[in-house]
């Protein structure tokens, strides 16, 4: 779980007032150029491919412990280093971000609510000028706990106490889009776009808990059950994985591949 002192999402003036403390470290996971024009006051910028591992057909994979260190290191993270992420897509790549870092064994991080779109809007400082990192030792401890593979989804199929929360749009889910050999989802599975969680009108911010349960809890996804969050590649459903968290599920789990892994198997059941 997150051992953080700032909160697992944390809003822009919380982080203004925060920036430059030691061990605080903002990674911006905006498209280069934005980054370039305008991000967070020493962020330092990080391409979104390499934090993902492709063996095709499956991608959105985790890398190898030897990639994640080599990237992390780089970027400036030990184990004392508090990661704030965000990104100018609503918060997917950020979220993916701060779920690689806890499977790799690092549990300090935060989302920034509502990433650049909050930022910039609402007024913050903003610089242009790019950060060069600042290097240190990341070592990888693996920690199965917030992913799972096709074979444990298989065995889970049918019980009561897991849900599966497909979070691609309405399209992919029933098979009228098809990004795989086969169209569908996975069985049982209950549909969730992502961007559902999501208010516009709040620059991008996470809705609110009454908001969000008042959605996930007609769908049968609730606090008691261990949830499943999975998409195309584990990109969109890796912001599901951070928002059930932030509502207090403990029992959630992220599927790297996600349906480019389950729908290319045919040995695998689709619905």
């Amino acid at each position: 779980m997150n051992d953080n002192l700032l909160p697992l999402v944390i809003e822009p003036q919380e982080l203004e007032s925060s920036l430059g403390a030691d061990n605080l470290l903002v990674v911006d996971l905006c498209k280069p150029e934005n980054y370039r024009r305008m991000h967070v006051p020493g962020a330092v910028h990080l391409e979104y491919p390499q934090i993902i591992a492709i063996r095709r057909p499956s991608m959105g994979l985790v890398p190898d412990d030897a990639t994640l260190a080599s990237v992390f290191s780089a970027l400036g993270i030990d184990e004392h280093t508090h990661v704030v992420a965000y990104d100018d897509e609503g918060g997917g790549r950020a979220a993916r971000l701060l779920w690689t870092l806890e499977v790799a064994g690092h549990t300090r991080y935060s989302l920034l609510n509502g990433g650049l779109h909050a930022w910039a809007n609402e007024g913050h400082r903003l610089e242009a000028t790019p950060v060069v990192p600042l290097a240190r030792t990341f070592h990888v401890r693996r920690n199965s706990e917030p992913s799972v593979d096709s074979a444990y989804i298989r065995d889970r199929l049918g019980h009561d106490d897991c849900c599966l929360l497909d979070t691609r749009s309405p399209d992919e889910y029933n098979g009228t889009r098809k990004f795989a050999d086969r169209a569908g989802h996975i069985p049982g599975a209950v549909n969730f776009e992502w961007t559902q969680a999501i208010d516009p009108a709040r620059n991008m911010r996470l809705k609110t808990s009454e908001e969000l349960a008042a959605l996930l809890s007609p769908l049968g996804v609730t606090a008691d059950k261990e949830v499943i969050t999975y998409c195309q590649t584990h990109h969109r459903s890796a912001h599901t994985y951070i928002m059930l968290r932030q509502l207090g599920f403990e029992k959630v789990k992220g599927y790297p591949g996600s349906w480019s892994d389950w729908g290319n198997n045919p040995d695998l059941p689709v619905e």
